[in-house]
């Protein structure tokens, strides 16, 4: 079985080479990423609660889907893919924002990426994968943002940087 490589970027998201998925994590070593956000037709954000196999934020709940583009593999594909082989789930997808982050994990990990952040809006019912999603639900962003602030520590650390910000741009998209 082949080992899962990542992108690895420049400060200003420029590929600079590729590396195995857990040598760029205990290395903190700058990777490109993708998070893909879903809302049904009332608003409501479905979030997932990751496995407690996954390498690090085990249990922790987190936005639709999340992962690592492949080497050769658009970020938009790589939304497309993860959200199926996550959640069984195909939506039109479209591209919020870009951010990066730094954040250190247990078992002595850190996230360091530039992560490319995906919209869909769709009312089709998940089918999880359980080797990678242990729950799910729907939830209001008032809700969510009220959980997050009452139990930091249930939600992943990338969920709880960019919530608000992707509340904001749907926000935004809604008064187009």
């Amino acid at each position: 079985m082949s080992k899962e490589m990542v992108i690895l970027v420049d400060d200003s998201d420029k590929e600079t080479g590729t590396m195995e998925k857990m040598a760029a994590h205990t290395g903190a070593h700058l990777h490109r990423a993708i998070s893909v956000f879903i809302t049904d037709t009332a608003g409501r954000w479905l979030i997932q609660q990751r496995t407690m196999e996954k390498y690090h934020s085990k249990g922790k709940w987190s936005n639709s889907s999340c992962s690592h583009p492949s080497p050769g593999e658009t970020t938009l594909d790589a939304a497309h893919r993860r959200l199926m082989e996550e959640m069984g789930l195909k939506a039109d997808l479209t591209d919020l924002f870009v951010f990066r982050y730094r954040a250190e994990l247990e078992n002595n990990l850190t996230e360091h990426e530039i992560d490319h952040v995906f919209l869909g809006i769709t009312d089709t019912l998940p089918q999880p994968n359980p080797e990678e999603v242990m729950n799910y639900r729907y939830i209001s962003y008032e809700d969510l943002s009220n959980e997050i602030a009452e139990r930091p520590d249930d939600f992943s650390a990338w969920f709880k940087l960019i919530v608000e910000d992707v509340q904001h741009h749907i926000l935004r998209k809604a008064h187009q």
